[in-house]
């Protein structure tokens, strides 16, 4: 029977989770943002900037942390038949898989076919992401495997899955194909949020309550992993995995500590869409960076790296408040027509979902 102290703490959990949920997403996506604005300056320049240190830190936990929430909630709907689950975790992200792939595909083939010299080379590249994710889109392609993965050896023992998931992710397998390599990099961490669910809000409760001693442990936890990536172990394997949950976990107590004073909305309002900016950010992004490179307004490698990050966050936000109410929005919200369970009345869906 459940007491009513764990009543009320279940009910305060479920009113405010969103909000530190939604700060952590929002932090990993502008991170995402960052890492390929910034690469793609450098690599179009051959320098590097001071964008790149901030890169660098960040790799060790940037996707670990977006794979680890995104199984938070995994709990509350894993044990959905299979048709409705499929529909809400598989065609729901193949959709904007497909539909995003095509778009992107269709700014990069002329690209594609001056480097390939034909564009039969563009067609079997395009056929190819049907089995090998596109571009920035792979995070998007691997979450249904990881849905579906995780719902088919729900029978299994999850200690036995977990301890398989860490091994693969120690491995550091290098195949070459997207797909394989990071379902194996990246598949503990999503696992990881599925299964500590609980452990993850308690985390969250605890920084709620002590707000010095979370601070502290964000500075211990930033010297570590700075120290590491400067001296080149962070990569190491068992490191790496270590690195990736400690990092998780600093960035949901950031994330915690900003929903409790309420700083920055900014970043919760990017978390709560971070589907829209994880779509779109790539076209102002490139478009700022050519700008830039080509009038050479700003001769600052970090600083170019900073305004085409800040334009790929902001840009893409003002193209869905664009297209969300016009007939363009299929951009961005999947269509009746493809959904195979449509739910009987509607929903509100929170952000983690």
């Amino acid at each position: 029977m459940v007491s009513k102290n764990e009543t009320h703490a279940t009910a305060r959990l479920n009113a405010e989770r969103v909000d530190w949920v939604d700060y952590a997403k929002g932090i990993c996506i502008i991170m995402v943002v960052m890492m390929h604005s910034t690469l793609g300056v450098e690599a179009a320049t051959g320098q590097t900037g001071f964008m790149h240190l901030i890169v660098a830190f960040a790799k060790p936990f940037r996707m670990p942390d977006f794979f680890l929430i995104s199984g938070l909630f995994l709990p509350l709907v894993i044990k959905r038949d299979w048709r409705v689950y499929l529909d809400r975790k598989v065609v729901h992200f193949f959709y904007f898989y497909l539909l995003w792939t095509a778009i992107q595909f269709g700014f990069k083939a002329p690209h594609f076919a001056a480097e390939g010299g034909s564009w039969s080379h563009v067609g079997v590249m395009y056929l190819e992401t049907f089995i090998d994710p596109f571009g920035t889109l792979w995070f998007i392609y691997l979450l249904p495997i990881f849905f579906v993965v995780t719902k088919a050896t729900l029978r299994l023992p999850a200690w036995a899955i977990w301890v398989t998931a860490a091994l693969l992710e120690t491995s550091h397998l290098n195949t070459g194909w997207t797909t394989i390599d990071e379902f194996a990099s990246r598949f503990v961490y999503f696992y990881t949020g599925y299964l500590f669910s609980k452990h993850v809000f308690a985390l969250a409760e605890a920084v709620r309550r002590n707000p010095g001693l979370a601070l502290a442990g964000i500075g211990a936890w930033a010297l570590t992993d700075a120290g590491l990536v400067y001296f080149g172990m962070s990569e190491w394997p068992v490191i790496s995995l270590a690195l990736g949950i400690a990092g998780a976990c600093a960035i949901i107590t950031i994330a915690t500590l900003l929903a409790r004073m309420k700083w920055i909305d900014a970043i919760r309002y990017c978390g709560e869409h971070s589907i829209v900016i994880y779509l779109a950010f790539f076209l102002p992004m490139a478009s700022t960076r050519t700008l830039l490179l080509k009038t050479h307004l700003i001769t600052d490698i970090g600083w170019i790296s900073l305004i085409v990050t800040a334009v790929g966050v902001i840009g893409s936000l003002i193209i869905w408040w664009t297209l969300r109410d016009t007939r363009l929005g299929f951009l961005f919200a999947r269509p009746a027509m493809f959904w195979i369970a449509p739910p009987k009345q509607r929903v509100v869906l929170q952000p983690a979902e």
